[in-house]
């Protein structure tokens, strides 16, 4: 049978066997550097892996099988990823964030028999009660969760079977599923977006991101189950580089992490580069490791930024389901650009009805790759969201844009109601359905609007029931538990009917438009902080 050209050997993009051998080719390189924790070596990492697996193994994980994964970055979620991929299995990552329904929600459309979990995580599964074929917690950490209808066994109490892992029943391909990331819905509940090794080496692998390369050692301060986080750690291992893990971004602590870690490259979202770009000028600004940046979507003035740190912007185009397929050059000068579509996709913006827009239009960007399994091969268990996301041949994502007559993209707007707050993608569906279960809601609304510092804050357009008085205070309590702690509105206004067309169908485009009134409450201005 004659092999396609556009898809690797196992050995160049599917977990088991490029671990295998890179660890082969240089066993002493270091791969991982963990803020204040240890430092991987290849050849400690395989070890870690290969434990890990047979322990898993031991635990009844096989092949194709679903593992939910939730915990913070740091040394147990390389080690259980990379494990679960090791077996042939799918490494689920889920927000830490997660909680009340939208846990339930991922849970069950896992269809997952185990989780591996934080201890400090486990208790919200009890306030969710047993999910139906959820059989077994593995508990990182220390802890008494007391889960009802499920097993629970620590992790520091797994067998150690020095790291006997059998072969898989089948050879792992390349175009076998290597995780399901879910991604906020934006008209529907959060879609588990299914992605392969080959869609991971499409994104950043060395043909499509040649600036990648075996010297970089990454920053990645991206949670793994975030797209930045997971794609462009596994991006190192498919380049021969390395990677430095925090468990989050720090503006105050930014510069010192680059600096004891060695990082010479690093993903920021523009919020992030925000922080960064407002610290007080420091004689050492430019006296630092780092080399490469990506920054989602480009400051003002990147020029002035990369001369002050002494670094190269670069930005990018992407989304969970694609591999980004727009890239720019170093310190664009097109201000609010994208780049231009890399080699190897093909790019449309296209009108309602799929019409191609003339070059300077806006339209929705649709897409499609010349490589087999370069993009996610659809939704998990939800046919119909996948068939009209890929209606007419080609990847809608519900996203605008316009084009200039050099090939340059810039990024226009969502299509629908999705909100992006520093970092995050939230479905207003799901933020207005908790607001809903409040027994003095009638009806409720959620749109974004503009927020002082990057990207979009949440505002709750509420109706309450007649005769009802809302506190603002006690209706963002009722939320805090029940939703994730970056989906609870900053905004809350409060109406006796919300605005509707003539078929029934609330306005948000007047809600968007009139935005923060002066009768809006904010609950940053009563000091309502709330906990991640």
């Amino acid at each position: 049978m004659p092999v396609d050209p556009r898809v690797p050997p196992r050995e160049e993009l599917v977990l088991r066997y490029l671990l295998e051998r890179r660890a082969a080719e240089d066993p002493d390189k270091v791969f991982a550097v963990f803020d204040g924790g240890p430092t991987w070596t290849r050849a400690d990492l395989l070890r870690e892996v290969r434990q890990t697996a047979a322990a898993l193994a031991a635990l009844g994980v096989r092949q194709f099988d679903n593992v939910v994964c939730w915990l913070p970055n740091g040394p147990d979620v390389v080690r259980f990823w990379f494990a679960i991929n090791y077996l042939g299995a799918v490494f689920v990552p889920i927000n830490t964030a997660y909680r009340g329904g939208l846990l339930a929600h991922v849970l069950d459309n896992s269809e997952a028999e185990i989780i591996v979990a934080d201890a400090e995580l486990l208790p919200r599964l009890a306030e969710i009660g047993p999910r139906e074929g959820l059989r077994l917690a593995v508990q990182v950490g220390d802890g008494e969760p007391g889960l009802d209808g499920m097993s629970v066994v620590r992790a520091a109490e797994l067998p150690n079977l020095d790291g006997e892992v059998s072969e898989p029943g089948v050879r792992i391909e390349p175009w076998h599923t290597q995780a399901i990331l879910y991604t906020s819905g934006t008209t529907g509940p959060s879609k588990g977006v299914l992605t392969s090794y080959m869609q991971a080496w499409s994104a950043f692998g060395p043909v499509s991101m040649p600036i990648m390369t075996a010297d970089d050692r990454f920053l990645i301060n991206m949670p793994a189950f975030h797209a930045g986080g997971s794609t462009l750690l596994y991006a190192m291992l498919l380049n021969g580089g390395s990677v430095a893990v925090v468990e989050r971004f720090s503006g105050e602590r930014f510069w010192r992490q680059i600096r004891q870690t060695g990082a010479t490259m690093v993903f920021l979202l523009g919020v992030m580069a925000n922080f960064v770009n407002r610290l007080p000028p420091d004689p050492r600004d430019a006296d630092n490791p780092l080399t490469k940046m990506f920054v989602v979507p480009l400051l003002d003035d990147i020029a002035a930024f990369s001369k002050r740190f002494g670094v190269d912007v670069y930005t990018i185009y992407n989304m969970t389901e694609l591999s980004a397929p727009i890239v720019s050059g170093p310190n664009p000068a097109e201000k609010g650009t994208c780049g231009k579509a890399r080699p190897g996709v093909e790019i449309r913006l296209v009108d309602e009805a799929d019409r191609e827009v003339p070059d300077g239009s806006v339209g929705e960007i649709v897409l499609r790759a010349d490589a087999p399994w370069a993009l996610s091969h659809g939704y998990f268990r939800m046919p119909e969201a996948t068939a009209k996301a890929w209606r007419n041949g080609w990847f809608h994502t519900g996203d605008t844009a316009r084009k200039d007559a050099n090939g340059n993209y810039y990024f226009a707007d969502r299509l629908k109601d999705s909100i992006r707050r520093r970092g995050e993608n939230i479905s207003s569906m799901e933020v207005e359905a908790e607001i809903m279960a409040h027994p003095s809601v009638r009806e409720a609304a959620v749109v974004p609007v503009p927020s002082e510092i990057s990207e979009d804050e949440v505002l709750a357009v509420i109706a309450p029931v007649p005769g009802a008085r809302l506190d603002p205070v006690e209706l963002i309590r009722f939320l805090e538990p029940r939703m994730a702690y970056y989906m609870v509105p900053r905004y809350l206004r409060f109406v006796s009917e919300l605005p509707k067309t003539p078929t029934a169908k609330i306005q948000k485009a007047v809600l968007r438009e009139s935005a923060v009134t002066a009768d809006t409450w904010d609950r940053e201005a009563a000091g309502i902080k709330l906990a991640r």
